[in-house]
């Protein structure tokens, strides 16, 4: 296991508020990034670059400008004895080394502001004058182009909500929405390539999860083939799901993935700003040609760094100290629990169904978001083979405060965990970990599933709210006609006391006896 050490990856914020400090601070899906976040991901690169007058730096998603500044503020300094005078240096470096794409016409306005301490580069204010009012931060207003099904064939956004008017934002960014990317600065080769997509996209529909778009920014970078790339993104695509399952296996398989620092509190980041699953930032080398890549894990004030094989499991294990475990676990002749699990929505009834109160003539029990009623047989048209055995389900949605550590960094992982009786269903928001012709074996599958131990492996692979059995796969299937405590599973998978002394410390207990005893009594 990876020793821990009490320390911070980012360097301190000022006393004295920077602007773009107090920007960083505002709650918005298009996050803007601290200064101390752009100088950490700075740092990772060879600060060499910062002395050769030939770099060419691109920020393809500028927000506040703030990556352009603090490149800039490097350049000035790394220059200094090749351009001695302070103002030819300066103008050096803002014509010929620095660049941006603004995702926003205001956006383009305050990086400029932020650069050349002016919104317009011709103005009398700007600290290094061009022939054109953008300079080197531009932005162009382009629309989404349509499929015949109404969606953008470049970002996926829906017709019906992003054609808009002149004079709208479009969300159309430039960078993604062409198919020679290398065209927009006239085929300019750039060498360094840094920045903060846009998260997400929303989607059409009141309850519909947003669509990831951040891949798309990583994915076109690549395609230029800087000598490095460096962005910040949310931390999902280590599990995929949504979208972002091809993303993920390139990214785990690429050889080019130098070093990784990924924090499982976005707050660490971005102050205020809550981002589930966590973000990182990586240093993609194009000179880099390795397997293993430097991962930085940091939960709270406590950091561990490894060097780790991406690819060593369908899903990244983020956590260093979480590794081993699974990697015992798995070497066991594994069959995994997965495998006797319901796909959600297993009857065929959504979140939203409600039965009736008193029970009638052919009706089932229903156990839904609302708690439990009844419901027809005759509207139960798929899942006919559970409806007759004993059911143990479990709540889709982890829900905040079991997804979220406590004081003392402890999670429940598990929200909702119970059994159904025969003739009982349940609605959308469940899915069947098990179903048994016996009792006691669903009610030994319970406990198992609610030991410490199994919620600890399940929540090696969560990067959201959402629970489905594939989020299972490190979780091994046990003989069900006896029950397993913790000691027990600790024990058979030859747990170290290191080992077992952090299973304890993340996984908080979680007693489902009196659920157990009640569910049986109404039997």
């Amino acid at each position: 296991m990876a020793d821990p050490e009490n320390i911070s990856l980012l360097p301190p914020i000022s006393h004295n508020p920077d602007v773009l400090s107090c920007l960083a601070n505002l709650s918005n899906d298009e996050v803007f990034t601290p200064p101390n976040v752009a100088n950490a991901m700075l740092d990772m690169l060879p600060q060499e670059l910062f002395k050769n007058p030939d770099m060419k730096f691109l920020d393809p998603v500028c927000k506040s400008g703030v990556f352009l500044r603090e490149i800039t503020k490097r350049l000035m300094k790394g220059l200094e004895k090749k351009i001695p005078d302070q103002q030819k240096r300066l103008d050096h470096i803002l014509h010929n080394q620095v660049y941006g794409i603004a995702i926003t016409e205001l956006t383009s306005l305050l990086s400029r502001r932020t650069l050349y301490c002016a919104k317009y580069a011709t103005s009398p204010y700007s600290i290094s004058k061009f022939s054109n009012i953008d300079g080197n931060i531009r932005f162009k207003a382009i629309q989404h182009t349509f499929d015949k099904n109404g969606k953008c064939i470049f970002c996926g956004a829906s017709q019906s909500q992003y054609e808009r008017g002149e004079g709208l934002e479009t969300h159309a960014y430039e960078f993604i929405h062409t198919d020679n990317p290398q065209e927009i600065f006239g085929n300019m080769k750039f060498d360094v390539i840094i920045g903060n997509p846009p998260y997400q996209l929303d989607t059409e529909g009141a309850g519909k999860q947003a669509k990831p778009i951040y891949q798309k920014f990583v994915n076109t970078a690549k395609k230029l083939m800087p000598q490095f790339l460096v962005m910040i993104t949310p931390s999902r695509w280590f599990a995929g799901g949504m979208g972002l399952d091809n993303f993920r296996d390139e990214m785990l398989n690429d050889k080019h993935l130098k070093k990784i620092v990924d924090y499982s509190l976005s707050t660490l980041c971005f102050p205020g700003v809550d981002i589930a699953g966590g973000v990182n930032y990586f240093l993609w080398d194009r000179g880099y040609t390795s397997n293993i890549c430097e991962y930085t894990f940091i939960d709270r004030d406590t950091a561990t760094t490894s060097n780790r094989l991406l690819n060593e499991h369908d899903i990244f294990v983020r956590n260093n100290n979480s590794i081993s475990i699974v990697n015992k676990v798995l070497k066991q002749n594994h069959i995994s629990i997965s495998s006797i699990m319901s796909s959600l929505g297993v009857f065929g009834l959504g979140t939203a169904e409600r039965g009736i109160k008193i029970f009638e003539k052919n009706c089932l029990k229903l156990l839904s978001s609302a708690g439990y009623s009844y419901i027809k047989k005759a509207k139960v048209k798929s899942g006919i083979n559970y409806v007759d055995k004993w059911k143990v389900i479990i709540g889709k949605a982890t829900s905040a405060g079991a997804a979220t550590a406590d004081r003392e960094g402890k999670r429940k992982v598990i929200a909702t965990l119970d059994l159904l009786e025969p003739n009982a269903v349940c609605t959308f928001s469940y899915f069947i970990a098990g179903s048994f012709a016996s009792k006691n074996e669903a009610k030994n599958c319970l406990t198992y599933i609610s030991t410490k131990f199994v919620r600890f492996l399940l929540l090696q692979t969560l990067s959201s709210i959402n629970i489905t059995k594939e989020r299972f796969q490190f979780v091994p299937i046990q003989d069900f006609s006896k029950p397993w405590t913790d000691a027990e599973l600790y024990a058979k998978y030859n747990l170290t006391q290191d080992e077992i002394d952090f299973i304890e410390s993340m996984i908080k207990p979680m007693d489902i006896s009196l659920e157990v005893d009640n569910e049986a009594e109404n039997a």
